[in-house]
Parts: structure tokens; C-alpha cells; sequence
């Protein structure tokens, strides 16, 4: 009986779900210290600069941050997100700072286009059986 428990308790315990946390937005605190019209020198000083590569275009610094549920067989969900622009005038002071969560996202579907080939899906004795009409040993033979 202590057996049949035991394995149970394992059962239940690996569907229990983890967390992963991934990003970095910038405390309340530090995000408060920018103003409208601080300089990007200002902003990298007070809040630093979006670390992944890719976040950081000319007219706009993105913080981004989330925390994913990985429960057992289910593929993994994204339950908070939080993003922080920060946007850039032309003379590269800031004219906007916007916090966006998850309730404000969408689900965007990424199709692939994929080409079909024009390749035959054919064994190697398909291949080299159907070759043996095409030779020609007159040619073959006469270099």
C-alpha cells in the first residue's frame, strides 16, 4: 500500500507546474526618475539598456518582460508580460514612455510558406532500374 502511495505522490508531482521568469522591465522607482525630453545618454544612466540584441531600434527602447507556467505535457503559457517603451524623438530625447501587459497583446499566427519540390520521393532500385532504357552505348563508349 505505502508503494502504490508513493508512486502516486510522484505521479501528481511531476504534473505540478514550474515557473520561468525571462527579461527584465526596469522597478517603478527608476522608471519614475525619467521625464519627457531626457536624453538616451539619461535613460541608459537611470535604467540601463534593453539587453537582448534587437530591442534596441533608433526611435524606441523596449524593456520586456514575462513569466511562463510549464506544466507537465502541456505545451508552456505565457501568464503575465509586462513592456516598457520608451520612445525616441528625432534629436534622440524621449517623447513617450508606455507600459503595455498582457492584456494588451494578441496572438499573432506565424504561417510558413514552404515550397513543394518538384523531387519524387523514389527508392535507389527505382532509380537505377528506371536508367537502364536511357543508356546509350554507342556514346558511353566512344569517349
Amino acid at each position: 500500500m505505502a508503494l502504490v502511495g508513493m508512486t502516486l505522490a510522484l505521479a501528481l508531482g511531476a504534473c505540478a507546474a514550474t515557473f520561468d521568469n525571462h527579461g527584465y522591465v526596469p522597478p517603478a522607482e527608476e522608471l519614475a526618475q525619467l521625464r519627457i525630453g531626457s536624453s538616451r545618454a539619461d535613460v541608459a544612466a537611470i535604467i540601463g539598456t534593453p539587453g537582448a540584441a534587437g530591442m534596441m531600434r533608433d526611435e524606441a527602447w523596449f524593456y520586456t518582460a514575462y513569466r511562463m507556467r510549464n506544466q507537465g505535457y502541456r505545451a508552456p503559457q505565457v501568464i503575465e508580460r509586462q513592456i516598457i517603451a520608451v520612445s525616441f524623438d528625432a534629436a534622440g530625447q524621449v517623447s513617450n514612455i508606455e507600459e503595455f501587459g498582457l492584456e494588451d497583446g494578441r496572438i499573432v499566427q506565424l504561417s510558413r510558406r514552404v515550397t513543394t519540390s518538384s523531387v519524387r520521393e523514389v527508392t535507389f532500385f527505382g532509380q537505377l532500374f528506371s536508367n537502364f532504357g536511357r543508356i546509350n552505348l554507342g556514346e558511353a563508349l566512344s569517349d
